[in-house]
């Protein structure tokens, strides 16, 4: 137990202290009154009780709001639903474990989504809402097959660089962590090729603090399914090769998502199955990050019952004896 006063020193030194000295002052000289003023210095005495702040320490835990800024860029392209993923889920399942594991990884932190199909667009501004990202997570489905252009792995590029921009001017002393998830394959309409010119993303390394660039699906490839926006995503017919009529195969380019990690600077890591993700979130160096994003706060909690009820306890019985002396004292008047 400790002492955190309620009331202001200044007030306990100029008001109470003369009090508690005057009762005893009191109940020392008028004999006759001792039993009224022995009343009177206890309520004094109860009053500075209360005062001084008589406290017990607590520990609660509050989230502690990192300084992270955590930014996802997410493939929805029509081949992300390629079914190579921890045997034969479609890949974005992979990309929404990841994504929640991630968060999971950051509490506290700010998070953002930048998505692409046949363009890019920023899903969520940076937010502390994790529940925001999970939503997200959960609901995204890949474009609707009919509206596909192709998929161009330095499609988001543009608003990639915009947002890290940003965040940058508004806060430059936070650290920006940027998570690239994609198959990396790189198509223009029917055609497909892992030699295509992209734009390079080295220009946003000095504006990246740590991530990886995550890989999704196989060498071997996966069919995809149609997503024609009502049909169920297990009714739905595979995709199928225009120049052969069989079903079409997505396969993973390892060699563009290796390119666009060397750009960044930051690692590439394969997920194939729902591993942890503690080798590519662990390293990031995060000095607000504390253990699992909460810290202990000590508080004090004031002990206030006790001479609150001695005082009223004291005050009822003053009371009482004042009220016995009225009628005596109009008698005497007469």
């Amino acid at each position: 137990m400790s002492l955190h006063p309620v009331w202001p020193l200044w007030a306990v030194v100029l008001l109470l202290v003369p009090l508690l000295v005057f009762c005893v002052w009191q109940l020392v000289r008028q004999r006759s009154r001792r039993s009224a003023w022995a009343r009177r210095t206890g309520i004094a005495a109860a009053i500075a009780l209360i005062a001084i702040g008589p406290s017990v320490t607590e520990t609660a835990a509050t989230t502690v709001q990192s300084n992270a800024e955590i930014f996802f860029v997410v493939d929805r392209t029509g081949s992300m639903a390629a079914e190579d993923w921890n045997g034969a889920q479609p890949r974005l399942d992979g990309v929404r474990a990841d994504m929640n594991a991630i968060v999971d990884a950051f509490p506290g932190a700010r998070y953002s989504i930048i998505a692409w199909d046949s363009q890019a667009t920023q899903q969520l501004p940076l937010t502390t809402d994790a529940r925001a990202v999970k939503s997200w997570a959960e609901t995204v489905r890949t474009e609707l097959t009919s509206f596909s252009t192709g998929s161009q792995a330095d499609r988001p590029l543009a608003a990639l660089t915009e947002a890290l921009t940003g965040a940058a001017e508004r806060r430059p002393a936070n650290v920006r962590v940027v998570y690239f998830l994609s198959d990396g394959e790189n198509t223009n309409g029917e055609n497909s090729s892992v030699n295509a010119q992209l734009e390079s993303y080295a220009g946003l390394a000095p504006l990246v603090d740590g991530g990886a660039v995550l890989g999704y699906g196989t060498p071997e490839g996966g069919r995809m399914r149609v997503n024609d926006g009502v049909t169920a995503a297990a009714d739905a017919p595979y995709i199928q090769d225009p120049e052969t009529g069989t079903d079409a195969i997505s396969r993973i380019d390892e060699v563009t998502l290796r390119t666009i990690a060397e750009q960044l600077g930051v690692e590439y890591v394969h997920r194939i199955t729902p591993d942890t993700v503690e080798p590519f979130t662990s390293t990031v160096d995060v000095a607000d990050i504390a253990g699992d994003g909460r810290r202990e706060q000590v508080v004090y909690r004031p002990i206030v019952w006790p001479g609150a009820a001695i005082a009223l306890g004291l005050l009822a019985w003053e009371v009482f004896s004042l009220a016995r002396t009225f009628p005596t004292r109009r008698e005497v008047a007469r």
